[in-house]
C-alpha cells in the first residue's frame, strides 16, 4: 500500500523580539520551521554568507530584518578584543559572594565572538546544574540530528491479516487533540485520517491494533520516581501523558503513555469508520514493513526551542534519546548519557569532570561546568555552526517570555535584553544564556550555585548577577 505522508504544520507567531540598542522591546516575527525568523535572519547576517537565500541564486544579500532586530551587535567587529574584564570582577566578585546563593558557587563569562574570557570563579569545578543542563542536551541534538530534522511516528500492517501497528519513534510533540495546544507536531488525528484512508483503499474496514514502544529500552521511569514534572519515558507518548489541555508545567501524568496512546488512536480511528477489535495491545512492527501512514513531529530546532524557553523535561528526555539513537547507542538514560558525551567531545568543548545522567535535569548526579556551559554558548553564536543557533533563540527573554517571565522585569536593567535557561532544584540554583553589554558584545555567562538555604533568594541573587553583567562593560 502506498505511503500516506502527514504534514501537521501550524504557523504561529513569536511574541517578542528585541530591539537591544534602543532597550525596547519589538515584534520578533513569524515562526519558520520552529525558529524565531527575525532573530534567524539576524544570526544569519554575522555569517560569511551574509545570511541569504540560496536557492535564489545570484551572489549573497544581507538578511534586510537583520538590522532592525539587533542593531547593537553592529560594532562586534570593531570591538577591542583586549578590552579589560576588571570592570566585570570588581561587579560580579561581591555579588557572587552573597549568601543567599549559598555554600558553593562557580561562574563564567565570555565573550562569544572572540572567545576571550571575561570572568571566572571556580569555572572548571563540576556541580548539579538543574534544568540549565538543557543547553546541553538541546547542543547535542542540534549536532546529532540538525534543526530540520523530524522525528517520525508511522502505522504499518502487523504480521497478520487485518492487523496494524503503531510504531512510536519518540516524537515528544505528538498529539491527540484535533488542534494542538502546543502548535506543530505529529497528529494523531491526521495520522488516524490517513490510516483509515490507505486500509479502505486496500479493502480493509476491520482491524487489530497493536502498539510498538521498543525504540526506548531500559527504563521508562525517571530515576526520581513518580513526579508531576516528567512522564514516563517512552516512545510512544501522545501530549505528554498530560490528562489536560496543559502544555507546560507540572500535573500529574500517565502511568502507561504508550497504550494510553495507542488507545487514542483506535478511538481516532473508529471515529473515521475502521472497526478496531480487542484492546491494543503491545507488538513488533514486522522487520522492513512499509508503513501505510506517518506523521512527523516539529523540526528539531522547533523542539528545541520550546524545551528551552518553558523547561520542557519531557522533550529533553525525547531529545537525549534520539541523540543516542543517532549515535547507534540503546535509546536508555544510560546510552543518553554517553551518545551526549560524545557527540559534545565532537564539539571540541571541555567536557572533562561531566556527568549526562539525564537529558532534563531533574537527576541530582548530573555534572557540568559553568565553563562547558559558556562554552557551549559561544559555539551557537559561532557564525561557522548555524545548526546551533537555536540554543540561542530559544532562550527565554527576561521579564517576558517562559520561565524568565516575571524575573528581571518591570524595571530592571536586564528586562528584555537578557536571554537565560533557569535551573532549579532543591537547594540548587543556576542560571546561563546570553546579553549584549553596553559596549555591544554578545556575551554568554553561567552561574550554579548550590546550598542555598532560600530559593527565592537565590534566585534574586542569579537575577542581580546577570543584571550586572548586562550593564557593566
Amino acid at each position: 500500500m502506498p505511503l500516506v505522508k502527514t504534514w501537521q504544520l501550524i504557523a504561529g507567531s513569536a511574541v517578542a523580539g528585541l530591539a537591544l540598542s534602543a532597550a525596547v522591546v519589538v515584534a520578533a516575527g513569524p515562526w519558520d520551521s520552529g525558529q524565531r525568523k527575525a532573530e534567524r535572519d539576524r544570526a544569519a547576517s554575522w555569517g560569511r554568507t551574509g545570511g541569504a537565500d540560496h536557492a535564489a541564486g545570484g551572489l549573497p544579500q544581507a538578511a534586510p530584518s537583520a538590522p532592525g532586530v539587533l542593531p547593537g551587535l553592529a560594532a562586534r567587529a570593531a570591538q577591542d578584543q583586549g578590552a579589560p574584564s576588571g570592570g566585570l570582577a570588581a561587579v560580579l566578585g561581591p555579588l557572587l559572594a552573597d549568601p543567599a546563593l549559598g555554600t558553593v558557587r562557580a561562574a563564567s563569562v565570555v565573550d562569544t565572538a572572540t572567545g576571550r574570557v571575561l570572568y571566572e570563579s571556580a569555572a572548571g569545578e563540576a556541580m548539579t546544574p538543574a534544568s540549565t543542563i538543557k543547553i546541553v542536551t538541546a547542543s547535542a541534538a542540534l549536532a546529532a540530528l540538525g534543526p530540520e530534522h523530524r522525528i517520525r511516528t508511522t502505522v504499518t500492517p502487523g504480521a497478520g491479516p487485518g492487523q496494524i501497528v503503531l510504531v512510536g519513534g519518540g516524537d515528544p510533540s505528538l498529539t491527540a487533540k484535533k488542534k494542538s495546544p502546543a502548535g506543530s507536531g505529529g497528529s494523531l488525528v491526521a495520522l488516524a485520517a490517513d490510516t483509515a484512508q490507505a486500509l479502505k483503499a486496500g479493502g480493509t474496514d476491520t482491524v487489530t491494533l497493536g502498539y510498538d514502544d521498543s525504540l526506548y529500552t531500559g527504563a521508562v521511569r525517571h530515576p526520581i520516581g513518580r513526579n508531576d514534572n516528567i512522564a514516563p519515558v517512552t516512545a510512544l507518548t501522545a501530549d505528554e501523558g498530560r490528562p489536560d489541555d496543559s502544555v507546560s508545567g507540572p500535573v500529574t501524568r500517565s502511568d502507561d503513555p504508550s497504550k494510553d496512546t495507542a488507545r487514542a488512536f483506535a478511538a481516532l480511528l473508529r471515529d473515521r469508520g475502521v472497526k478496531v477489535t480487542g484492546e491494543p495491545a503491545r507488538a513488533k512492527a514486522p522487520e522492513g514493513a512499509q508503513p501505510l501512514a506517518a506523521t512527523q513531529s516539529t523540526p528539531v530546532a522547533g523542539l528545541v526551542e520550546r524545551m528551552l524557553t518553558h523547561s520542557d523535561n519531557d522533550i529533553a528526555e525525547a531529545l537525549a534519546r534520539q541523540v543516542a539513537v543517532a549515535a547507534g547507542q540503546p535509546a536508555s538514560f544510560e546510552g543518553a548519557e554517553k551518545a551526549v558525551a560524545e557527540k559534545l567531545a565532537s564539539l571540541g568543548v571541555d567536557v572533562n569532570g561531566s556527568r549526562f545522567a539525564d537529558g532534563s535535569g531533574l537527576n541530582r548526579a548530573d555534572k557540568v561546568t559553568t565553563r562547558l556551559l559558556t562554552g557551549l554558548l559561544a559555539k551557537a553564536a559561532d557564525p561557522g555552526r548555524p545548526e546551533l543557533r537555536p540554543v540561542l533563540t530559544g532562550l527565554p527573554v527576561a521579564g517576558f517570555t517562559g520561565t524568565l517571565r516575571t524575573r528581571n522585569a518591570g524595571t530592571s536593567p536586564a528586562a528584555g535584553l537578557l536571554r537565560a535557561k533557569t535551573g532549579t532544584l532543591s537547594g540548587v540554583n543556576s542560571l546561563s544564556g546570553t546579553v549584549v553589554d553596553p559596549s555591544g558584545r554578545l556575551l554568554a555567562f553561567a552561574f550554579l550555585t548550590a546550598g542555598a538555604p532560600d530559593a527565592g533568594a537565590a534566585e534574586k541573587g542569579l537575577d542581580r548577577l546577570a543584571a550586572a553583567v548586562t550593564t557593566t562593560s
